[in-house]
């Protein structure tokens, strides 16, 4: 099997293209950090994912970068990690908070001086503002006490919201892998079958096409729990008339699309129908409304519009669309005051999710904006429409 993957001359060009904005914004060095559930900004750089531990990268102003893990980690590391200086700080310990009392840890001076930071007075960027354990922060504090420490957030955004080619590979190789593993999820649901033997039946596909994870953790809901925006599936039996949510991911090197539909029980009817066909069609709404040069607030706007206009106020909760890429969902997101511009080949889920009474149901897919529109990275759900299953 052909692996599609991130080549390991992007992984220099990306801290490359990082120095240069940690130049323009005047720090010395920028940190970031990652957990095992958020990897990405220390596995964009790396191409390190932690297991329990975290691990963080360290990027200069002129371009050297070291990676930082825990004190489990170092040869794990040093077997998977696409940079070749790899330090061991306690700040990265896992959250059983061991104390290591034997272990000769490094500190953040050890890697700031081999990446040629030097003295006290510095700027130090964290780009993973959110990831940024107390621990991480406090080792930064405790080395480098005249520092200056700000949040630089936008850098990691401004390097991840374009997708290049070989990203947008990996994407379109999730979403190949994602279209069997659905088809096979509809295929095995019939009443009595649980929510989460239905999701055992996603993972076995998708680890056979080749996934090296789930993208997300993913989840088949029925009836009351497809009111949630977040939830988790569970021993319920689904039975005839369900609605029944599907979220289905895959990971391909560290990038995580999903596709996400409602599957019919039998027929909907009434009120029911009307919150799904709505749903459908806000979400074909929105992919008609994406192209480069659109400001992403006026597309924010105008999609909460279409839900006061048709009466779906109070069943709103968020949309119409978020960033995509390491991350199933990662920033930016398309808010009503997000004031940026589209640009080509920024990469989107539209997820499109209407809460009911006692019920719920979300369409997602991805798609890339180009110039004139999109391009959908699955036609699934267009080749699919409102799936009703006879029983």
């Amino acid at each position: 099997m052909q692996r599609v993957c991130i080549p390991d001359y992007e992984y220099r060009e990306r801290i490359a293209r990082a120095a240069k904005l940690v130049r323009e914004k005047g720090l010395d060095v920028m940190v970031v950090s990652s957990t095992e559930s958020d990897y990405a900004n220390a596995r964009y750089f790396s191409g390190f994912w932690p297991l329990f531990e975290r691990a963080g990268v360290a990027i200069s102003a002129t371009g050297d970068a070291a990676l930082m893990v825990g004190p489990e980690s170092k040869i794990f590391a040093a077997d998977f990690a696409k940079i070749d200086k790899i330090f061991v700080l306690k700040e990265f310990r896992e959250s059983a908070d061991p104390a290591y009392p034997e272990l000769h840890a490094d500190k953040f001076a050890d890697v700031f001086r081999a990446i040629g930071v030097h003295g006290e007075n510095i700027k130090i960027g964290l780009g993973s503002y959110v990831e940024c354990t107390l621990p991480i922060f406090e080792g930064l504090r405790n080395d480098f006490p005249k520092a200056e420490i700000v949040k630089c957030n936008d850098i990691m955004v401004e390097l991840r919201k374009i997708k290049s080619e070989n990203e947008l590979a990996c994407i379109q190789e999730g979403f190949r892998i994602i279209e069997k593993a659905t088809d096979a999820v509809i295929a095995a649901l019939h009443p009595g079958v649980t929510e989460l033997q239905m999701v055992g039946v996603a993972q076995k596909v998708i680890y056979e096409e080749g996934a090296e994870y789930e993208g997300l953790p993913m989840y088949v809901f029925s009836e009351a729990s497809t009111s949630h925006a977040i939830s988790r599936s569970s021993y319920r039996e689904i039975k005839k008339g369900d609605i029944v949510q599907l979220n289905l991911s895959a990971k391909i090197d560290g990038y995580s699309p999903a596709i996400g539909l409602p599957v019919i029980m039998g027929k909907l009817e009434g009120e029911r129908r009307r919150v799904v066909e709505f749903c459908h069609e806000a979400h074909k709404w929105t992919c008609d409304q994406i192209k480069a040069g659109r400001i992403a607030s006026d597309i924010a706007k105008d999609f909460l519009k279409l839900y006061q206009d048709n009466g779906f106020a109070d069943n709103y909760v968020y949309g119409p669309c978020h960033g995509t890429g390491m991350i199933e969902v990662e920033a930016p997101w398309m808010e009503t005051i997000s004031d940026y511009p589209l640009e080509t080949n920024m990469t989107f889920q539209v997820d499109t999710f209407i809460s009911g009474k006692g019920f719920g149901c979300r369409w997602e897919k991805g798609i890339v904006v180009k110039e004139n529109g999109i391009h959908s990275m699955t036609d699934y759900l267009e080749k699919n429409g409102l799936i009703e299953l006879d029983f």
